[in-house]
């Protein structure tokens, strides 16, 4: 079989470059994108099979100039988030939480529409959602918000681009830099809290979701799914 290619938007750390490493090891050319250049300067050391790219999932012509620059895209990946979005309805930040929509649902559907253009004809398109799409927990409306829009579009987009396939993966709680402006002993203490809650008994890692992240990518006989990689998190009550 001829090398296939993928391309991760949003793979400079955390499950986008988890994922990015999973498919190198299966002989896959991949490419990543991010908007820092510092951990792409750091890629270059770490992993430098990893083709990076300067460029941010919301800048259409970036991204354009990025997919040109490859060639055909066999796999698009898109693990776009951001920190923003938390808080209670009573007192959120409005313009806040558009600024986390802009940089995470519009990033989805620009990336989207920049690249398709070049996407294989069997080819597969991965979005990243979250559990707090479908869970209860007070003070996530606005990601909540955020994640339901991106997860609602994995349906529609695989019956209006097949056979080019559209999935999705809802993450739970996952040890990720997504945390990192939590003070260190506040987020062990939540972690232990919530693993003790979870079915499963354990906070996931970046690389748990990014094995549900390259089945979906790389599966042909799933389309217009949704995994649900949460450590049974949507079975729970957590806080």
């Amino acid at each position: 079989m001829a090398e296939r290619t993928a391309l991760v938007v949003g793979g400079t750390s955390g499950i986008g470059l988890a994922t990015a490493r999973r498919l190198l090891d299966r002989g896959t050319s991949v490419h990543v994108v991010g908007r820092d250049q510092t951990r792409l300067d750091a890629l270059a050391s770490t992993d430098p099979a990893l083709i990076g790219h300067r460029a941010d999932g919301a800048d259409a012509a970036a991204i354009t100039a990025v997919a040109q620059a490859i060639g055909t895209i066999d796999w698009l990946i898109i693990t776009l988030s951001g920190s923003e979005g938390p808080g209670p309805i009573a007192t959120l930040d409005l313009a806040m939480l558009r600024r986390a929509f802009d940089a995470k649902f519009w990033g989805h559907l620009t990336t989207i529409q920049a690249a398709l253009p070049h996407l294989a004809p069997d080819g597969s398109i991965t979005l990243l959602g979250a559990i707090t799409a479908r869970t209860a927990m007070p003070g996530t409306a606005g990601i909540a918000a955020i994640n339901a829009a991106v997860e609602a579009v994995v349906r529609p987009l695989a019956a209006e681009l097949a056979p080019i396939r559209v999935n999705g993966v809802s993450p739970g709680l996952v040890d990720t830099p997504w945390w990192s402006a939590l003070p260190a002993d506040a987020r062990s203490a939540y972690f232990a809290q919530a693993a003790a809650a979870l079915p499963t008994g354990r906070v996931a890692t970046a690389d748990d979701v990014a094995e549900a992240v390259v089945l979906a990518a790389t599966n042909p006989n799933l389309t217009g799914t949704v995994i649900e990689s949460d450590g049974g998190a949507r079975l729970v009550a957590l806080t």
